[in-house]
């Protein structure tokens, strides 16, 4: 056993010398012109000032309720760890948004330097900027769990049930604070990004007819920033949630095992080291699969991304085999009292194989929500073409067939989940679910670098738009981006499913770390709890929603403001419209002058500085309605700990539903908006950019845009932080457990249930009754 647990934090190191490794290829590249650098400059400048910022503000969060832990843990069934558990959690979850920051905002500027030369080159270096995010969240998880895992197990010790779950309630800690980062990253950075988006959308493309990434747009270097800081940083601190939630609520639910007919040569803890094994084995393989990402030029980068991720999860479901039927007995029976037994004597039965197929289903389950989300949301797809044709009426149509498509598209995911879940638990119980959301995110190493990748594409062309590129390297980062709009809308479809297992997951494991049996929802504090967990979703949205309109209004006066105010941007957007189509080569000589005259004009500042005092301002609300009402719930006078299980419930149900129609919504939104800019052809004519089809689009685009990155993305995490608060606290509100005595009052009555007639023995009244009679 000790030398499975103490190679596990070297896989950890492996996946941060990978990080090292490529962070260093990167730096190497060819970073452009001396514009291209100055205006990346800018938005890396941004970026961290903003991650500066909300660090500042999340520290005195952290410091309160690491505090708050410390002092209320329950010395018998916890410690005061929890309170070092959960700022490390914090401190991991914070460290993998900067690294995915700093990384992304190096590789944007060299992706549209390689675009000048190839596709595959740009290729190239946008997958490897995203590759170094997901490669770091999955060393950072695996080496923050298994150190944890070890120390604690130093501490108090691993050879007995108690004293293992008092290490794994400890570590709890952990998923806490990387879940409690995760959410505030999510929020802050999508309405930072979302604010920035429609400002320069709105005022940029319809009012002043410009492109958004264009140099005199103000809004362009906000928007950005906006990239990075939503889909970088939050993306990456979502999963890296995700993944530390699945693999703790699995060890949860794996200490159950270590009884005395659990046999395995692990000291009874295999079903507990291995969703960290599985995890660790992960990394090996999703470093594979980056290997097998290239394209040719006039190549679809799309089958590339793809080609890497199904190869990298062959990989691992061939590695899954052999090390789960090497950690885990054959077979075994387990007297699970969260079920009904298949055996009065032995309870249920449980195989390594089982087990298995449970990982098997989490992985192909994840796979397949991804296809069905790219084909909703993916430039061709009939949804999408189904926005385009409505938007040739105008942009209430588009929004109307958006609200449609969305809506739609949550049909097949939640099919898919069902089955999942069912299918996971025939083979392995709760178990099975819980390994089955690590099987999902085992290889995240590769999933999240094909996520991260678009962002990063997003950026380059932004830049290549900026520095006034030749046509042909836009048209490559265009390609670039259009994909990375459906891989970004693939990783929050594929987040959404992970989230769904992995809060049913942490579910199991609250009620079996506070006594409950079962939920019965004919109770009245229970129906409570889920109306109020089912209203939950709805009024964050809310809150997220209201943030970025706000914040989008002080963004849109201040473009105007710019735009009015400022000689030079005002006369070199009269020289644009009265040029129209026509090439810059050929504007007159006084033209080109006063366009030239207006570089540099633009106040890029002022617009950073909104983005960022909003996001700030706004995210703490929403941010701490997750942390505060299940520890209200729980303790509020009628509700109660069966009423919190209830609350759980409503909000995992809605909470997904909500989440997969904003996501899926918003992405087919942006990506209807995108095939303008090659042209389609509605009713025998084709639209251009600038067309008034083009424009419902970009309204309906700017609907869709804090759906799919503010309030959509953040939902998964809402779900899965208020689990992770309720098994935290779980010790606190636990049921006192049935007494001995009244579980052997019980078997009897299942022995009589389960005899035949024939075999019933006679009761002292009836041999009395007989006697009687004679």
């Amino acid at each position: 056993m000790e030398n499975v647990l103490y190679s596990l934090p070297v896989f950890g190191l492996l996946g941060l010398l990978f990080v090292v490794w490529k962070s260093a290829w990167i730096a190497k590249q060819d970073a452009g012109t001396d514009k291209m650098k100055k205006i990346a400059a800018h938005i890396a400048e941004g970026a961290m000032a903003f991650l500066k910022a909300e660090y500042k503000i999340l520290s005195i969060f952290v410091i309160c309720v690491a505090i708050l832990l410390g002092v209320t843990a329950n010395s018998e069934t916890s410690s005061p760890l929890v309170a070092v558990s959960f700022v490390f959690g914090a401190f991991t979850s914070a460290l993998a948004g900067f690294i995915g920051m700093r990384v992304a905002t190096k590789a944007n500027v060299r992706t549209t330097n390689a675009a000048r030369t190839s596709l595959g080159k740009a290729l190239e270096v946008a997958f490897t900027g995203g590759s170094v995010m997901g490669m770091g969240v999955v060393g950072l998880g695996v080496l923050g769990l298994s150190s944890l895992f070890i120390v604690y197990a130093q501490i108090f010790g691993v050879d007995s049930q108690n004293s293992l779950n008092q290490v794994i309630t400890v570590l709890t800690g952990f998923s806490f604070g990387a879940s409690s980062i995760a959410l505030f990253a999510r929020v802050g950075g999508g309405i930072y990004t979302k604010a920035a988006d429609v400002g320069a959308d709105l005022v940029g493309k319809v009012e002043a007819g410009i492109p958004e990434d264009h140099p005199l747009n103000p809004a362009t270097i906000a928007d950005n920033v906006g990239d990075n800081v939503g889909d970088v940083a939050g993306m990456g601190a979502d999963l890296f949630e995700s993944y530390v939630g699945s693999i703790v609520g699995t060890m949860v639910l794996g200490a159950a095992f270590m009884v005395p007919g659990f046999v395995d040569s692990f000291n009874g803890l295999s079903a507990v080291l291995l969703p960290l094994v599985l995890a660790a084995v992960g990394i090996v393989m999703s470093f594979l699969g980056t290997f097998f990402v290239r394209v040719a030029e006039g190549g679809d980068p799309q089958k590339a991304l793809n080609r890497g991720e199904f190869i990298s999860s062959a990989f691992m479901i061939a590695a899954s085999y052999f090390i789960i039927t090497w950690m885990l007995p054959a077979e075994w029976w387990f007297k699970d009292p969260l079920y009904a037994w298949e055996n009065p004597e032995l309870g249920n039965h449980y195989t390594a194989i089982g087990i298995f197929w449970a990982t098997v289903i989490g992985l192909i389950g994840g796979l397949l929500v991804g296809l069905i989300t790219e084909y909703y949301t993916g430039m061709g797809k009939k949804p999408v073409l189904s926005i385009v044709r409505q938007s040739s009426t105008g942009a209430a149509t588009n929004i109307i067939a958006g609200l449609g498509v969305g809506m739609m598209s949550t049909a097949l995911p939640i099919i898919i989940i069902a089955f999942s879940i069912i299918g996971a638990f025939e083979f392995g119980g709760l178990y099975g679910i819980a390994i089955a959301a690590v099987g999902m995110l085992s290889n995240l190493g590769i999933q999240l670098a094909v996520d991260a990748y678009g962002p990063i594409s997003d950026n380059a062309g932004g830049i290549a738009e900026m520095s006034e590129l030749p046509k042909e390297v836009r048209s490559r980062t265009d390609k670039l981006d259009a994909v990375g709009n459906t891989t970004a809308a693939i990783g929050k479809g594929f987040a959404i499913a992970s989230a769904a297992l992995t809060a049913l997951a942490l579910f199991g494991a609250f009620m079996t770390t506070a006594n409950l049996k079962s939920i019965d929802v004919s109770k009245a504090n229970v129906m409570a709890g889920l109306f109020i967990g089912a209203m939950l979703p709805f009024v964050f949205s809310a809150l997220a929603m209201g943030a970025v309109g706000r914040a989008a209004m002080s963004m849109i006066e201040e473009v105007r403001r710019q735009f009015n105010n400022i000689p030079a941007l005002k006369a070199a957007l009269e020289v644009m419209r009265k040029n129209g189509d026509k090439d810059m080569h050929d504007w007159s000589a006084e033209d080109q002058k006063t366009f030239s005259e207006a570089d540099g004009k633009a106040e890029y500042g002022k617009c950073v500085e909104i983005s960022t005092k909003a996001a700030i301002r706004e995210m703490v609300l929403p941010g701490l309605m997750a942390v505060v009402v299940p520890v209200v719930i729980a303790f509020l006078p009628g509700f109660g700990v069966e009423a919190l299980g209830g609350m759980l419930a409503g909000v995992t149900v809605a909470g997904v539903l909500m989440a997969i129609f904003q996501s899926n919504a918003g992405g087919a939104w942006d990506n209807a908006k995108k095939s303008f800019e090659e042209g389609v052809e509605i009713n025998g004519q084709k639209y251009y950019k600038k067309s008034d089809p083009h424009k419902a689009a970009v309204v309906g685009d700017t609907v869709g845009d804090p759906f799919k990155d503010t309030s959509g993305p953040s939902l998964n995490i809402l779900l899965k932080l208020m689990s992770v608060v309720a098994l935290v606290i779980a010790p606190l509100i636990a049921l006192e457990k049935e007494p001995a005595a009244t579980v052997e009052a019980q078997k009897p009555v299942m022995e009589i249930v389960s005899q035949t007639p024939t075999e019933t023995t006679p009761t002292e009244t009836e041999e009395k009754t007989e006697k009687e009679v004679q």
